[in-house]
């Protein structure tokens, strides 16, 4: 029994020891800092929402502490976790960073830049605008063009309300005409590149460019206009 004891308080006795000369070697070793890029992890936007703004994907962040911690720490499990849960459309503001990143003890957070993040939220939505054939140059002398037809006229656009609510058409790739003399038909592929909204449908649309002989009368009419 009382040998047991003592084994028990040796043992007791041993970890105390360990600790204290752990304590000592820890605080008494060099300190340092470093800085890393950590993530920022923006998590749960709201149903119907979409970040509409930029938002800054990885965060500097400086850490310091003992020299051994340091250097053991795995900079890909760093990150900044950003909750959206329950937020709503507008502006969410984030400060106090560091208090998401997750470090050994020992170790503190000594600066973060940015010192916050915001988060503009907007509802998403689908919008069908007006698809504009974008044709360049000058046909054939003595040739026009009389019409420009596509198909379908109109394009599927979705992404942040507020960008929607001004977009009024979307255009083709650019063709051009110039010196000719007939009319054609061509599968033009759309051209959009939104800041916060995309193209659904269609990528592209059939084109019909009608070209015709500039008629006399009209001919005269411009010579005499001329003059």
């Amino acid at each position: 029994m009382i040998s047991t004891l003592m084994e028990n308080w040796l043992l007791r006795l041993l970890s105390i020891v360990f600790a204290v000369v752990l304590w000592f070697f820890v605080t008494g070793e060099q300190r340092l800092e470093r800085s890393y890029l950590v993530p920022l992890e923006l998590g749960n936007v709201p149903e119907g929402l979409m970040v509409a703004n930029e938002v800054p994907s990885r965060i500097d962040v400086r850490i310091s502490g003992p020299r051994t911690l340091l250097i053991n720490i795995d900079q890909g499990e760093l990150g900044i976790p950003v909750d959206l849960d329950g937020a709503k459309p507008g502006v969410v503001t984030f400060r106090r960073l560091e208090e998401q990143i997750d470090i050994p003890r020992g170790l503190k957070v000594t600066r973060v830049s940015p010192a916050l993040v915001e988060v503009r939220l907007d509802r998403q939505r689908t919008r069908k605008v007006a698809v504009r054939a974008e044709v360049t140059g000058v046909p054939a002398e003595g040739y026009r063009v009389a019409a420009v037809a596509v198909a379908p006229a109109l394009a599927q656009v979705e992404g942040a309300e507020s960008e929607l609510k001004n977009l009024k058409e979307v255009l083709t790739e650019p063709i051009a005409v110039e010196g000719l003399a007939e009319s054609f038909v061509m599968t033009v592929p759309l051209i959009y590149q939104g800041d916060y909204s995309r193209l659904v449908e269609p990528s592209a649309v059939e084109l019909e460019v009608k070209i015709e002989p500039i008629p006399a009368s009209e001919k005269v009419k411009n010579r005499r206009s001329s003059k």
